[in-house]
């Protein structure tokens, strides 16, 4: 029996036992999944009400247990069996909530909820908790840095010092915060503000200059930093895309992933591996064990190898939620396999989620921790029956085990997908199913090139060029899996289409048990697919035909696309940021740009002209004949330099042409001074006729420009069928 004495059916039994032998061991996931979710639940009260509510789910689990311990010698099967599970869920409840209520107390203390409110400067002594990361890109001013550290002590300007050990979120710009390290110890000057609330920060401080190091980071986190930076220098002769993918293939770092790989990874499901989780832990385990085999080591010996390169993986690429998830289940899995019970995943993954969560209650809403646990109970549950069910049909065993992998991590991970874009993605499985056999080889070959780095450069480089071939394969089944038709379907967003498409996920595995439910569902879907086929060869996708302008999404900012050919098109301004504007081109498939214009230099115009250079030629770029800001200014002409194009400065009167596309500009008359904002009052100011659609491009002209152009056009002058209204409809 799976919970008595130990003793084992012999191998010649069957039935009930036999069959209770083979099923998963779910004897710790009541324990894991109540703990996980009264600690989310926790993270959202008061810490009165969560203390409460542990202290309910520990008086029922007493008297649970004492209930159990009266009936332990009746035979009862069924109450000890799902008696143990209620205590199971109950003492979760109780561990879940208890935990998150005692460091709910410590983040909502009187003197730091003072501080957050006050928004006052003062002086904090943090240690860094993990790697700054860019919060929007620096073009035209500097990228805001997000630093998640842990207070130790906080000086306000009258010399009071309050002492806590509570966690800060530290918005930065200086660039003196860039190296930090986890575990580095600083001084910084900033002014207070209030968490949104839903986790333990504790406080928000917008730090108003560079940290000041307090000693230096732990010599673990100096050499993965060096390591992580040898990498990056490996790394930086290969081509953009492969050079970019990489580091976050094999560490996590994402820093120089081009916006539009990273577009077509999220378009195709492929995400995940952008970031360090399980998978890369097993690949690492799993190269350690082969060569433990192959050098005919013991298992001991094997299992203590497995635990150094264990720890110096997650060192190197840093305790991420998924990383920490995977390595404390790696743990506990290699203590399993010391003692004798190598099969043991499950329990060991309950076990770790359960340690983490009463270690961490953050790690309760963190998406990424979610997705991991999620996409490794998917490959425990649902994996193995599903290849099993595809062996039985005559589907070799390879190819079985490689459709359902990503399959079951898929369904799996669905929901939380789904809450998170608001889509439905339905090449992920297709996408991550060819993207296997190219995942360990990149993997294996980037630690390499990271190790080796340090003592062997010309090594490390030819290790990262040998990786850069399986990243290539990773980077084209994603931009042609995102260019496929009605891969995204929309979905619900947030916890209300999380949860729908959970229902709908277990109403089908729950019925699909039964083979009519199966046929009918199959039926189903190739109905749908054939239906759906004529819809999609008549509309033909995006875009529609015979567009005439079409405005992109990209955020607080303006990029318009003008069509000018087959394949060409003329751009007036290009957004924030490179990522969206480069997207909305590739969707249109503009490889030619003839002319780009940019009303005037302010970051939400202009942040985006790499992304139009990308990959296309761009023969003319249209600016205001004043430079202000300077700096975007001086972005757009960097930017220009490289590409090979010149600035033309536009002149009312002026008029261009590019295929079907004609310009006149209108605007500015004269350069205007002292107005509320002079930049936007000389906005190039702009007429365009496509097919005889004439269109007014104001940029973001307000009142005082608008009015200077009305008194010196003639009547009808700025008569247009579509109007791009000026400054994003602000009040000015």
């Amino acid at each position: 029996m799976s919970g008595g004495s130990g003793r084992r059916p012999a191998p010649a039994e069957t039935g009930p036992e036999s069959a209770r032998a083979d099923a998963p061991d779910l004897r710790l996931a009541g324990l894991a999944v109540a703990a996980w979710l009264a600690a989310l639940a926790a993270l959202h009260l008061a810490a009165v009400t969560a203390a409460l509510l542990a202290g309910a789910a520990a008086a029922l689990a007493a008297l649970a247990a004492g209930h159990l311990l009266g009936v332990l010698g009746r035979p009862r099967e069924t109450v000890r069996r799902y008696g143990w599970t209620a205590l199971a869920v109950l003492l979760g409840v109780a561990l879940g909530a208890g935990v998150t209520a005692t460091r709910l107390t410590a983040r909502d203390a009187a003197p730091i909820r003072a501080l957050a409110q006050e928004r006052t400067g003062v002086t904090a002594e943090l240690v860094v908790r993990d790697d700054p990361r860019p919060l929007r890109g620096g073009t035209g001013r500097p990228a805001t840095l997000l630093v998640p550290a842990e207070l130790r002590a906080v000086t306000t300007p009258d010399g009071r010092r309050v002492t806590a050990s509570v966690r800060v979120l530290v918005l930065a710009t200086h660039p003196g915060w860039r190296g930090l390290l986890p575990g580095q110890r600083l001084t910084a000057h900033g002014r207070t503000g209030a968490p949104r609330g839903g986790d333990l920060t504790a406080l928000v401080l917008t730090a108003t200059g560079p940290p000041a190091a307090q000693g230096r980071p732990s010599w673990p986190q100096r050499a993965a930093g060096a390591l992580r930076a040898g990498l990056q220098r490996a790394c930086a002769p290969l081509p953009e895309e492969r050079g970019g993918l990489l580091p976050g293939l094999v560490v996590g770092d994402v820093s120089r992933l081009p916006p539009t790989v990273a577009e077509d990874f999220q378009a195709t499901g492929m995400t995940h591996l952008n970031a360090v989780s399980g998978s890369n832990v097993a690949i690492i385990l799993g190269a350690v064990l082969l060569l433990a085999r192959w050098a005919r080591a013991g298992p001991r010996l094997a299992t203590a190898l497995c635990g150094v390169a264990l720890v110096g993986f997650v060192i190197l690429v840093r305790p991420s939620p998924s990383v920490v998830r995977a390595a404390t289940m790696g743990a506990i899995g290699l203590a399993a396999l010391a003692v004798g019970r190598p099969r043991a995943a499950l329990p060991a993954l309950a076990a770790a989620v359960t340690v983490l969560v009463v270690a961490d209650p953050d790690l309760a809403g963190d998406p990424g921790f979610a997705l991991s646990v999620l996409a490794t109970a998917g490959l425990l549950l649902l994996a193995p029956g599903w290849r099993d069910g595809l062996r039985r049909r005559g589907v070799p065993v390879g190819l079985a085990e490689a459709l359902a992998v990503p399959a079951a991590a898929q369904l799996a991970c669905g929901p939380v997908v789904a809450g998170i874009s608001g889509t439905v993605s339905l090449v992920a499985v297709p996408a991550n199913l060819l993207v296997v056999p190219a995942i360990a080889p990149a993997t294996i070959l980037g630690v390499v090139a990271a190790v080796a780095s340090p003592v062997w450069p010309a090594g490390a480089e030819f290790a990262a060029w040998l990786a850069s071939w399986p990243a290539w394969w990773l980077v084209t089944v994603a931009r042609h899996g995102a260019q496929l038709p009605a891969g995204n379907l929309p979905w619900p967003e947030g916890t209300p289409g999380a949860l729908l498409l959970a229902a709908l996920t277990v109403a089908l595995l729950v019925a699909a048990r039964r083979p009519v439910v199966r046929r009918v569902v199959a039926v189903v879907a190739v109905a749908a697919v054939l239906g759906a086929l004529p819809v999609r060869l008549v509309a033909g996708g995006w875009p529609p035909s015979n567009w005439v302008v079409v405005a992109c999404s990209v955020g607080q900012g303006d990029a318009l696309v003008l069509p000018a050919g087959p394949g060409r098109a003329v751009v007036v301004d290009a957004g924030p940021e490179p990522g969206a504007v480069d997207g909305c081109l590739r969707r249109l498939g503009v490889r030619e740009v003839p002319l780009l214009v940019f009303s005037h230099f302010h970051v939400d115009h202009i942040g985006g002209v790499a992304g139009v250079f990308n990959g296309r030629r761009v023969a003319t770029v249209l600016v205001p004949r004043w430079w202000e800001p300077v700096t975007g200014h001086a972005l757009v002409a960097a930017v220009a330099a490289r590409g090979g194009t010149l600035l033309r400065p536009a002149l009312p009167g002026q008029r261009y042409r590019a295929g079907g596309v004609e310009l006149a500009v209108l605007g500015p008359p004269y350069a205007l001074h002292g107005t509320r904002s002079d930049p936007n009052n000389n906005s190039i100011v702009m007429r365009a006729t496509v097919a005889g659609v004439s269109i007014l491009l104001p940029g973001d002209a307000e009142t005082e420009e608008q009015q200077a152009l009305l008194e010196r056009a003639p009547p009808g002058a700025f008569r247009a069928d579509v109007l791009k209204v000026a400054h994003h409809g602000s009040a000015y």
